[in-house]
């Protein structure tokens, strides 16, 4: 059978026939796409003429077509919907990539025309798009390690392939232990406080795997949405503590190990680029640009949250001590299994808002064709058409045709909801093509998130925190989307790390905003708008239990910057002793909460390219609630103030500096203070 992979290029949208795809046209079609460009490289090496632009730094761009295909609908379909056969070939060919990476970011005779083409370059006539990738070209390489001896640079290689290696073991055994600690319940009592709709899924996913009763399958952050819900302590501890111990457990699957040994290699690999610790390499090709600014950022926000803690605290303990006496239970502290319980109770009783029962109002289909797509529509004048006859790489996945404001093509939008046991956990955004100019290639990008799917014939209702993800996840999809770029490497979401957060966290203001939430928020039986004496206690709420949310994310995005402060030849035997004593020392350290991700489950940094940039969040949301203001300042959901947002921002991608980008948009630069105001911090 011919291999989809190698014409999908011929096909709609260049994607491949997800119908006949098999394991080993991966293997295939990623070897060829290896070789391809390994010839493509040896011919701009080899290359008898002076290094120009179009011979060198063009040529550069344009190879590994196949190759970045291959990679990028496999990686996704790992992620997505991964099987034993496919976890072993990306074991295999993670370090094989690794090192086809190198050969090319590393090759001093391909760095040295690159070189030659940038020292010229206020000569040769480029736009300055052009003259850009000239630039960012020479700096990747140069980063990379390029310009090392010969044996630093292979060191560099064999580090670079053991990282590899072990960031691919650390996500499938975080995929393992994730499906291995689903908690299971065998009376619906257990799961008292959980809506029909919950109980549905809950039940479905035990019968999936072939189990009486119910499973609560896990999310990949530490405090699940249902310990806002359940009324038992004890189901809510069971709970809680299987989240917590994933991949700490001295089992198979235990990631200590893991920790310990990457972050020993990422430290000796930035002292071998000449850096002090791995956080300085990843920030110097940041926006942020050193540490120490990513600390002038993020380090004012701890004390503001640990106060708002403390205050939080008090009341959850005195609500809970309450609900304690009144049912004749023994007085007991406040555990973390109980903080998103007794805050719901708070939240209920101050604000008149049950989170929980919002969910009435979020029914699936109608917040993301009533909601996300409507409102884009609003702002950018782009339009959505449901493409069945477009199979997409799982039959839960819908594409829809993305249309322009003149009605042509724009691209492919596939949206993957529904958790399974195929799919990693938590939400994200991939490229399976990325828009360009220099192949004519139009974007598809996908988003992926993990709701639990109830029985057939029930309504999807989701979560308040389900929408926010949604919303969120769009921007990124919008940022793809919307790209307008010549070259692939520039294209669309290819910014920085903690730049390419903002819009995506920009979409979420929409959520209740008052035309699009009239629009989308309706109650799945009834049809009636959701209150407006709700949206008004949402609105008055948002700024509650902020400093439970702001702790929890700092003391992740902080541990992961202990992690990677880390000296060169520095190994750390006791994962879970440097945890705590980082904790402690950043002063984060509170019997009530731990962070957002604990070392050993925390895959954005040891395997989802957030190493040392988790603090992304943070910085992005600092333009975000600046742009947040610009658009309320000039009448919020109007197509004018779409456009200057797509036109500044969403279309550049990479092809100008971001926060050149950012100034052209707001006319300044972004203040800090609209950000303080909303974590209910200034």
């Amino acid at each position: 059978m011919p291999n989809p992979l190698l014409d999908a290029a011929d096909r709609p949208f260049g994607l491949p026939d997800f119908t006949v795809l098999e394991t080993e046209h991966h293997r295939e079609a990623l070897e060829a796409g290896m070789a391809e460009q390994r010839a493509e490289l040896e011919a701009i090496v080899g290359n008898p003429d002076e290094p120009t632009f179009d011979n060198t730094v063009r040529a550069l761009e344009a190879s590994g077509r196949l190759l970045g295909l291959a990679r990028r609908i496999f990686h996704n379909q790992v992620a997505a919907d991964s099987e034993d056969a496919l976890r072993a070939l990306d074991s295999e060919f993670a370090p094989l990539l690794a090192a086809h990476g190198d050969a090319l970011l590393l090759d001093p005779e391909l760095f040295a025309r690159v070189s030659a083409v940038r020292e010229a370059l206020d000569g040769l006539g480029l736009d300055a798009e052009s003259r850009f990738l000239v630039e960012r070209t020479w700096r990747r390489m140069q980063l990379a390690g390029a310009g090392l001896d010969d044996p630093r640079r292979f060191r560099l290689m064999e580090v670079n392939q053991e990282l590899s290696r072990l960031m691919t073991r650390f996500q499938e055994n975080l995929l393992a232990e994730t499906n291995d600690l689903a908690v299971p319940f065998r009376d619906p009592a257990e799961l008292d406080g959980l809506s029909d709709s919950q109980l549905s899924a809950c039940r479905a996913a035990a019968e999936a795997r072939g189990l009486d009763g119910f499973l609560v399958t896990l999310v990949l952050f530490s405090d699940h949405p249902f310990l806002a819900q359940l009324t038992q302590r004890e189901s809510r501890r069971r709970l809680y503590e299987a989240s917590t111990q994933r991949c700490n457990r001295g089992k198979e699957h235990d990631n200590n190990a893991l920790v310990s040994r990457i972050t020993a290699l990422r430290a000796e690999r930035a002292g071998l680029l000449g850096h002090p610790n791995h956080a300085a390499v990843v920030a110097a090709d940041e926006t942020a640009g050193t540490p120490e600014r990513i600390d002038e950022v993020v380090q004012p926000l701890v004390a503001p949250a640990l106060a708002n803690l403390e205050g939080e605290a008090q009341s959850l303990q005195s609500r809970m001590d309450a609900d304690h006496a009144a049912r004749g239970v023994p007085a007991e502290p406040l555990a973390p299994w109980d903080w998103s319980f007794y805050a719901e109770q708070v939240r209920r009783e101050r604000h008149a808002v049950d989170t929980a029962g919002l969910s009435s109002w979020f029914e699936y289909e109608r917040v993301l064709t009533d909601g996300v797509f409507w409102t884009a529509t609003q702002l950018y004048g782009i339009s959505f058409v449901e493409r069945p006859d477009l199979v997409a790489y799982h039959p839960q996945a819908r594409t829809f045709e993305v249309l322009d404001v003149d009605g042509s093509t724009l691209g492919l939008f596939i949206h993957d909801v529904f958790t399974r046991d195929s799919k990693r956990g938590g939400a994200w955004m991939n490229n399976l093509v990325e828009q360009n100019h220099l192949f004519g290639e139009l974007p598809v990008v996908c988003n992926n998130l993990n709701v639990p799917q109830p029985a057939e014939g029930e309504p999807v209702l989701l979560t308040l925190d389900e929408v926010t993800t949604m919303f969120h996840e769009f921007g990124h999809a919008l940022h793809g989307l919307l790209s307008d770029a010549t070259y692939p490497s520039l294209s669309g979401t290819n910014v920085s790390r903690d730049f390419v957060e903002f819009p995506s966290q920009v979409n979420e203001m929409w959520i209740t905003w008052p035309e699009v939430v009239a629009h989308y928020a309706r109650h799945h039986t009834t049809g009636e708008p959701i209150p407006a004496q709700v949206l008004q206690a949402m609105e008055a709420a948002s700024t509650f239990n902020e400093g439970f949310n702001t702790t929890e994310y700092l003391a992740s995005a902080l541990l992961d910057q202990q992690w990677h402060r880390l000296e060169p030849g520095a190994v750390v035997d006791d994962v879970q002793a440097f945890e705590r004593e980082a904790l402690d020392r950043i002063g984060l350290a509170n019997p009530w909460i731990g962070p957002r991700y604990r070392s050993t489950y925390f895959s954005h940094t040891f395997a989802g390219g957030y190493d040392a940039g988790y603090y992304s969040y943070i910085f992005s949301e600092v333009l975000d609630a600046d742009t947040v203001e610009w658009f309320t300042e000039n009448g919020g959901l109007l197509r004018e103030n779409g456009q200057r947002f797509r036109d500044e921002v969403l279309s550049r991608g990479l092809t100008r500096d971001p926060l050149q980008g950012y100034r052209a948009f707001r006319g300044r630069d972004a203040r800090i203070e609209p950000l303080l105001a909303r974590r209910g911090l200034g």
